[in-house]
């Protein structure tokens, strides 16, 4: 039941973009079309989900143990920028149109505040691995969900008639502060 709970909270009810306000250059950046919000949304997933692991491993096994925690930031922005370098790699060998549809998206993942924040939270609120492990990739899947919906309607917002003077960023900054309203709906379900 725990695991239920952290994936409905992780997902809807604190959702990492819409509720904690992390990771926002991504999702305003890569939201234009729905086929580069998958793509950006499976590349955060995978590498949330393995630097939050592997955050968590190197917190408990290596820097707790030798007194070292003042360390944790910079050890996990190390670990990170490789992860994404690795990321990068395997994109541009597996799937060279994706790679090339997120240009210069990619490297944003490596200062993506959400990565960092989600391998902080979980050591602040003291998750066991396994724990941690359903939290990032709740998290990750609330993140691509919130950048999916936001791709989808900046796709059909396209199409429609704006004034110039709210062309471009400042209605998708309303619709930004719009889903995040709706998503405020989800509140007091879990805590």
């Amino acid at each position: 039941m725990i695991y239920f709970t952290i994936f409905i909270a992780a997902v809807f009810v604190n959702n990492i973009v819409l509720s904690q306000f992390l990771g926002i250059c991504p999702f305003l950046g890569v939201s234009k079309k729905i086929e580069t919000a998958i793509g950006m949304g499976g590349a955060v997933a995978f590498v949330l989900t393995l630097s939050t692991i592997i955050t968590w491993l190197i917190q408990t096994y290596v820097l707790v143990p030798l007194n070292l925690e003042f360390l944790q930031t910079i050890m996990f922005i190390l670990l990170i920028a490789g992860l994404v370098q690795l990321v990068e790699i395997v994109l541009k060998k597996i799937s060279p149109g994706l790679y090339q549809a997120l240009g210069v998206y990619l490297p944003l993942i490596s200062t993506n505040c959400c990565i960092l924040g989600v391998a902080i939270l979980v050591i602040q609120k003291q998750f066991n691995l396994m724990e941690s492990t359903v939290f990032a990739f709740s998290t990750a899947i609330g993140f691509s969900f919130a950048l999916i919906l936001f791709a989808g309607i900046r796709e059909q917002l396209s199409h429609m008639n704006i004034p110039k003077a709210m062309q471009g960023t400042p209605v998708a900054l309303v619709v930004a502060g719009l889903l995040s309203l709706a998503f405020m709906g989800f509140s007091g379900i879990v805590k």
